[in-house]
């Protein structure tokens, strides 16, 4: 089981997009997986189809342990992939947690339990380094974080390769940047393409070959439920987000035949 937390601490990249996308073109691609809504807002959870209205437990009960994954964990009606699904309870979560033990590994320990169900598990982070994230962070193997190319994104990149390293050294020896993947990509800009070539630059081979291009099909899909991967499949978007399976199937493979 590979555990992906997809991570930026600046908000509106393309966090949740690329979390529900991903899933559903990894089950495309015949593999188990597993999504993880960590966002009090629930948008994942919304994207993959689930209501998160009427929701009998969610992520927010496995972190409190009031709930085990078996039971809060549902289907996405549409993308063939499980979801542990958030709401507005999670919000809570953060107060709550501050005085328990081991608070930043009860995910890591819920899904301990369920290693030999699935072959993926994404994560979706919200977009703040708060107790949800660190729980995140910790479960994970690695990060994958989707990034604009503008000057900004730049920025904020520095910030958070140094809280990985901070969770790599103090709370999760496993965990390393698995990849940037570069999101709403407009290769008309003479800015997007010069800090495209920064990015492969300065992190070489951390940079997924994939290209996901600003596409309003992405956009649209959310609010139908369905995954923009099986809302238009021949759409740009789309297609780079199956790409972008593929290579991160292939990706895993390297490292198991180097291991």
């Amino acid at each position: 089981m590979h555990i992906f937390a997809i991570a930026n601490q600046k908000g509106g990249v393309g966090k949740t997009t690329t979390a529900v996308n991903l899933a559903a073109a990894l089950a495309a691609n015949g593999q188990r997986t597993l999504l993880v809504d960590l966002d009090p807002q629930g948008n994942a959870t919304m994207g993959a189809g689930v209501d998160k209205r009427s929701l009998p437990s969610s992520v927010y009960q496995v972190l409190l342990q009031l709930a085990t994954l078996d039971r809060a964990r549902v289907s996405s009606p549409s993308g063939h992939f499980d979801v542990l699904p958030a709401n507005r309870d999670l919000a809570g979560a953060e107060v709550e947690l501050v005085d328990l033990e081991l608070r930043e590994a009860r995910l890591k320990a819920a899904l301990a339990a369920h290693r030999a169900d699935y072959d993926f598990v994404l994560i979706d982070c919200p977009p703040s380094l708060s107790m949800l994230t660190l729980n995140g962070l910790c479960a994970a193997h690695g990060v994958i974080i989707p990034m604009q190319c503008e000057y900004y994104a730049l920025e904020g990149l520095s910030d958070l390769v140094n809280t990985i390293k901070k969770v790599h050294a103090n709370l999760n020896r496993e965990l390393k940047i698995i990849g940037l993947l570069r999101v709403m990509f407009d290769p008309r800009s003479t800015l997007s393409n010069q800090v495209s070539a920064q990015l492969e630059q300065h992190f070489g081979d951390k940079v997924f070959r994939t290209l996901v291009p600003r596409n309003v099909r992405l956009a649209e899909a959310p609010s139908y439920g369905i995954p923009g991967v099986l809302f238009d499949k021949g759409a740009k978007g789309a297609q780079a987000y199956l790409a972008f399976a593929v290579e991160l199937i292939e990706r895993v493979k390297t490292w198991k035949e180097a291991a």
